[in-house]
């Protein structure tokens, strides 16, 4: 599969350099990747221990090896189906998706996508550094013979959560070059294991019917497929963080490609966690058992596969909720809202590790992410669908000046229609959720106790909105020249653009951002033609 590279001739900042953009409309001057850079970012961002750990849930749930495998399959094809639309906003609206959602859920209530990319941000940057930092000390005890405890694994939990922290401040492209490496460098090591772990692999590994652990086979396989499928629908909320930086003029069929190619691609580290989950089970503790399992120079190597992956996933997780969070709070910078929230995610990760099951909370977060992410996807799809692609990036950004108005304000800077179809949608969801202990919907069982929680969102999300467009009409102007596709429209004329008298502050801290953003760049103008 080939993913056309449409190479940039802008020139790329250094990626010592900390990026000076925020959530503001990235200029076609400074449009400098290509999506092949899409999908090195995406697959280095899950060819990580935190994927790997995804892939143990199916043997874990009590699966056999080839169920397992066909239920990680069927969860990253359908999660790769609902995800590819979402690379196509960024190159139009030069900003990220939660940004850019604010064409179909107005300027304020594009809030929505900022809550899912917080949530996303917090779950996948705690599993990256929890996982990573328990196989970096099962590595170190095994060894140096070092005694486990909650003090070693903290520390160790630290330096990986600060060293992702500082990547993410410094930006965009060095985020790209850590992806690249891990691309290459953990795809190599964890394909090494099929000579570590040669001889020790039972592929009619099968703990019978008796194993499942939702007592039957079609609710553990749904349940398995479903958690898998967290992994490419976390990617929603962030392709855009990435595909903002590409050119307009891309095609759409590069785009999807690019991620489609990078989701399959997951399945690597995906079937090294189901067949490595055959060699331990039943094991209390998954990656100090496989350490322990491992020839003595695959457990080196693990450590490696363990530190760059941690780095990988948390940088692609957290970066985008500094860049969004900075936005809702303007009295934030990218810098300090990415400080401020990898602070409290490490906090997160020490009381969720020490306080709770580390199992039941992966499986609670992945849960709640794909049933309320996946229907703000489809009615984004929808939305981009009817629209024909049409979007005005600069008054996407009317709420983030501290201005109101536009095509986009709606109803007080709050489209309903998109809201009406998103609230609904992940609250039924959540009531037919089957994702034991912690989430269990009261109507979990109404389908023989398959968990029917994702179709029901999406059915909702997709009925309700198009509802709504044919019932309340959307104003003509919002459609572009071409005028909307398939669902009417009503006359109106937009409202004017002018200062929030609440937001004078907020006026002053961008004003204040951008002189000193145009400082920077002047200064590094300066020293590049010294």
């Amino acid at each position: 599969m080939s993913i056309p590279l449409d190479e940039s001739p802008i020139a790329r900042p250094r990626a010592t350099e900390v990026e000076q953009h925020g959530i503001d409309t990235i200029p076609a001057e400074h449009r400098h990747s290509t999506p092949f850079d899409l999908f090195r970012i995406q697959f280095g961002g899950a060819n990580t221990f935190a994927t790997v750990i995804l892939g143990t849930f199916p043997i874990l749930l009590g699966l056999s090896l080839w169920q397992a495998l066909a239920a990680t399959v069927v969860g990253v094809l359908v999660g790769s189906l609902f995800l590819m639309p979402m690379g196509l906003f960024g190159p139009l609206t030069g900003t990220n998706n939660a940004v850019s959602s604010g064409a179909h859920f107005g300027v304020r209530g594009r809030v929505v996508g900022s809550f899912l990319s917080l949530l996303t941000a917090i779950a996948f940057y705690s599993i990256s550094v929890w996982v990573s930092g328990d196989a970096v000390v099962g590595a170190l005890i095994r060894l140096f013979g070092i005694s486990d405890s909650d003090v070693l694994r903290g520390v160790v939990y630290a330096v990986l959560g600060a060293l992702v922290i500082i990547v993410v401040v410094y930006g965009y492209v060095f985020m790209l070059l850590v992806n690249k490496v891990v691309v290459v460098g953990n795809t190599v090591m964890i394909l090494l294991g099929v000579l570590a772990y040669s001889g020790k692999i039972d592929l009619s590994y099968n703990p019978g019917p008796d194993a499942y652990a939702l007592g039957s086979f079609w609710p553990t396989f749904v349940l398995s497929a479903l958690i898998v499928m967290g992994n490419p629908i976390s990617f929603g909320a962030f392709l855009g963080d990435w595909t903002r930086y590409i050119p307009e003029r891309t095609k759409p069929s590069s785009l999807m490609l690019a991620t489609l190619a990078a989701q399959a691609a997951t399945l690597v580290p995906f079937f090294f966690g189901v067949i490595t989950a055959t060699l331990v089970a039943g094991e209390a503790d998954y990656i100090v058992a496989l350490i322990n399992a491992s020839p003595l120079w695959y457990a080196v190597l693990l450590i490696g596969v363990a530190f760059l992956g941690g780095l990988s996933t948390g940088i692609t997780s957290l970066y985008g909720t500094g860049l969004d969070f900075s936005s809702v709070f303007p009295r934030f910078s990218r810098v300090q809202a990415s400080l401020f929230i990898g602070a409290f995610a490490f906090l997160f990760i020490l009381v969720g590790r020490l306080a709770f099951d580390l199992i039941d909370s992966v499986n609670a977060f992945i849960g709640a992410i794909v049933i309320c992410t996946t229907p703000w996807m489809v009615i984004m799809t929808l939305g981009y669908f009817v629209r024909r692609g049409h979007y005005s990036a600069a008054d996407l950004q009317v709420f983030n000046l501290g201005l109101r108005g536009g095509p986009y304000w709606f109803d007080n800077g709050v489209n309903w229609r998109g809201m009406a179809a998103w609230i609904p949608a992940a609250i039924a969801g959540l009531l037919f959720a089957n994702y034991p202990p912690l989430i269990e919907g009261p109507f979990r069982n109404a389908a023989g106790g398959v968990d029917i929680s994702l179709p029901v969102a999406i059915g909702l999300a997709a009925v309700l909105y198009l509802a709504m467009l044919f019932l309340a009409p959307e104003p003509r102007y919002v459609f572009g020249p071409d005028g909307p596709r398939l669902v009417p429209a009503r006359e109106g004329t937009p409202t004017e653009v002018v200062e929030d008298p609440n937001a004078s502050s907020h006026r002053q801290i961008i004003r204040n951002r951008k002189a000193e953003a145009e400082a920077v760049e002047e200064l590094t103008e300066g020293q590049s033609h010294a």
